[in-house]
């Protein structure tokens, strides 16, 4: 559509935050670009002491490409099936573990955040990536886990683990008949979104034309069920709503990183 080729440069390490420096810092011209995550612009800004960059300083949102839900999926042999009673029984029976891909992760701080406002005790354990987490669930040594909503799919198919809710504000539309945790925990919300973004400095002109392209590439059916089989759900929201997104993320996630009193150097 730009009548040039897209170089696709990964910068891995320091969950993100790596790449995303290389971008804070780039020349202005819109030739640089980030393909970013929730992850190191609002959650590593709540977790690291010491940041590369500031988010809202030093980059130019151009949109949200998608929302990405977690499931909330618990073993087969838990007696629950929904939310409450799930907040139920972890007040009757402490000790109810759920387990993440690691410290800081928004799979841990979902659960976190399930603590805080469903005011019942869930006991984290992290694992290094999301294939043990579904051994563990599978095999009965944990109990429940916010997973991508992609990998977990085939799972719930086959009854191997039950899925009860969704982490965003909306139903998935690869689980639809699943509620939103939501529905219990009004303004529950954990969306591992993902968004292009540019240095800051770049002129409005050209995040107008990137805005204006992209969309009408993610609009298109093909991309949409693409999205969608992969357990994505398109956004596509203007430059304003994404900054907004960013500006609500980094409250959220500095006030449960806060309560929970995980900070890192």
């Amino acid at each position: 559509v730009l009548g040039q080729p897209v170089v696709l440069e990964n910068r891995p390490g320091a969950n993100g935050v790596i790449g995303a420096g290389v971008v804070a810092t780039a020349a202005p011209d819109g030739q640089t670009l980030l393909f970013g995550h929730v992850g190191p612009l609002t959650i590593s800004p709540a977790t690291q002491v010491r940041m590369p960059y500031d988010t809202l300083r030093d980059f130019a949102p151009v949109t949200q490409v998608v929302s990405a839900a977690t499931a909330l999926v618990v073993r087969p042999g838990l007696p629950v099936r929904t939310v409450p009673e799930l907040l139920d029984y972890a007040r009757a029976h402490p000790g109810v573990t759920y387990g993440s891909v690691g410290p800081g992760s928004t799979t841990h701080l979902a659960g976190e955040m399930l603590q805080l406002m469903g005011r019942a005790p869930f006991t984290h354990v992290p694992y290094q990536g999301a294939a043990p987490v579904m051994t563990d669930l599978l095999g009965g040594r944990i109990d429940i886990a916010f997973l991508n909503v992609a990998g977990v799919l085939p799972q719930i198919a086959a009854g191997g683990v039950r899925g009860i809710a969704v982490s965003t504000l909306r139903r998935a539309a690869a689980l639809p008949d699943l509620p939103t945790v939501s529905d219990t925990l009004p303004g529950f919300e954990v969306n591992s979104w993902y968004g292009v973004l540019a240095p800051a400095a770049v002129p409005q002109p050209i995040i107008d034309r990137l805005y204006r392209e992209i969309v009408v590439i993610l609009r298109t059916p093909e991309i949409t069920r693409l999205m969608n089989q992969n357990g994505l759900d398109v956004e596509a929201t203007t430059p304003a709503e994404f900054r907004a997104k960013i500006e609500q993320d980094l409250r959220r996630w500095a006030e449960v990183v806060r309560a929970v009193g995980l900070r890192s150097e």
